[in-house]
C-alpha cells in the first residue's frame, strides 16, 4: 500500500486512483524513467502492449501530481515486498540449458516447459497488419492458414479472415478448432512462407496451438454478419465442431454472470450510445445487470434515453454487443476485468 494515507486523501484524488488501470500506473512509472530507461523496457513488450502502453503514456499528461506521486508510493512499497527470485525470464532459462544441455537437447525440454510456445520465425507476424497477412496466406493450404490464425492475437486473426475468400473461411474455422499440436515438419514448412518476404532464424518445434477453444475466442472478435456465414458453411462441415466453438463463445448474454466491477469497467469504457442500442435487444437479466449498477437518477435517465431511441434493426443491435463484447476482451487481456463464463479462458 502506498505511503499516502487514505484518509488523508481528497475526495477527488481517491476518484481519480482508483480510476487509474494497472495500464496507466505501469505507464507513469516508465514517463518517470526518462526516454532511454522507458526505452530499454519497452523494447521488450509485444505489440499489443506497446499499443496500449503507449495510448496510456499520452493520456497520462492530464494526471494530477498527487495521483502521480501515489503511484510511485505504491511501485516502491510493492517492490520493497518483493525477492530477485522468480524474475528469470524463459529467455534465460533456455539460455542456460542450452550451454548445459546443447542445441537440440535443449529444445525439447523448453518444448515440454513452454508447450504452447510458437515458433520464433512467426513472431514477424505480431507487428504485421491482418491485410497484409492475408496476402502473404491467401495461396496457402488451408492448413497453414489455420496454424497461422491460431498464433495470432483473436482479434487479427479475425481481421485477417475479413481478407480472406468467403469461399475458404468455413473450412479454414473447422481446421482451427481441430489442431491440437503441430509438429516440427509442419512448424518448418510454414517458416519456409514466411521466409519468402522475411529472413529468421528457424527453432522449429513441437508447438501446441489451436482447438475449439481457439477458434471461439477467433470468433468473438468476428463481425457480425461474417460470423452467421462462417458458422453456417461450418455447420455443414462439422455439425459437431460447430456446437462446441458456439458453446465457448462468450456471448454478451453471458455478461449476466459476470461481477459487478466487470460491469462498472465496461461501463466506463464503452459509449453510452452504444450500450443503449446493445441493451435493447439484451434479455432483461442483462439490462438489469447494468442497471443495478447505475445510481437511481442515472438509472432512469439511461432507460428514458434508450427508450427514446425507438425500434432498432435487430443487426444493429447484435452489431453493437459485438463491438462491447470486444471491449470487453480487450480489458480481460489486460487484467483490468474478470470475465466469468463459457471458456475457462476467459475466468
Amino acid at each position: 500500500m502506498a505511503d499516502m494515507d487514505q484518509q488523508e486523501m481528497t475526495d477527488a484524488l481517491r476518484e481519480e486512483i482508483e480510476g487509474l488501470t494497472s495500464t496507466d500506473r505501469a505507464a507513469v512509472l516508465l514517463l518517470l524513467l526518462g526516454e532511454q530507461e522507458a526505452a530499454n523496457i519497452i523494447k521488450y513488450m509485444d505489440p499489443k502492449e506497446v499499443q496500449s502502453i503507449g495510448a496510456a503514456m499520452v493520456s497520462a499528461a492530464d494526471m494530477s501530481q498527487e495521483a502521480v506521486n501515489y503511484v510511485l508510493d505504491e511501485f516502491v512499497s510493492t517492490l520493497k515486498k518483493q525477492t530477485s527470485l522468480g524474475l528469470g525470464t524463459s529467455d534465460y532459462v533456455e539460455d542456460v540449458l542450452k550451454r548445459a544441455l546443447g542445441e537440440d537437447k535443449a529444445a525439447s525440454v523448453m518444448g515440454r516447459i513452454l508447450p504452447g510456445q510458437a515458433s520464433k520465425g512467426l513472431e514477424i507476424l505480431k507487428w504485421m497488419d491482418a491485410r497484409a497477412i492475408a496476402d502473404m496466406v491467401r495461396n496457402e493450404h488451408p492448413q497453414v492458414i489455420a496454424i497461422i490464425l491460431s498464433v495470432l492475437e483473436f482479434e487479427v486473426a479475425a481481421d485477417v479472415l475479413q481478407f480472406l475468400p468467403q469461399t475458404v473461411r468455413p473450412e479454414i474455422m473447422q481446421r482451427v478448432a481441430s489442431l491440437e499440436t503441430v509438429q516440427p515438419a509442419a512448424m518448418l514448412e510454414l517458416e519456409s512462407i514466411m521466409k519468402k518476404q522475411f529472413s529468421n532464424n528457424s527453432s522449429a518445434r513441437s508447438s501446441s496451438v489451436g482447438g475449439v477453444k481457439q477458434a471461439a475466442k477467433i470468433m468473438n472478435f468476428v463481425k457480425v454478419d461474417m460470423e452467421s456465414q462462417i458458422m453456417e458453411g461450418l455447420m455443414n462441415l462439422d455439425e459437431d465442431i460447430t456446437q462446441q466453438i458456439q458453446d465457448n463463445m462468450f456471448t454478451f448474454e453471458n455478461l449476466v454472470d459476470v461481477d459487478n466491477r466487470a460491469i462498472q469497467t465496461m461501463m466506463r469504457n464503452v459509449d453510452q450510445d452504444l450500450l443503449m442500442t446493445a441493451l435493447k435487444g439484451a434479455s432483461e437479466f442483462v439490462k438489469e445487470k447494468f442497471f443495478d449498477n447505475m445510481s437511481s437518477r442515472a438509472r432512469v435517465m439511461f432507460i428514458d434515453d434508450m427508450e427514446a431511441k425507438g425500434p432498432l434493426r435487430i443487426s444493429d443491435v447484435e452489431e453493437a454487443q459485438k463491438n462491447i463484447m470486444r471491449t470487453a476482451r480487450k480489458l480481460s487481456d489486460a487484467g483490468e476485468l474478470v470475465l466469468a463464463g463459457r471458456g475457462d479462458d476467459f475466468v
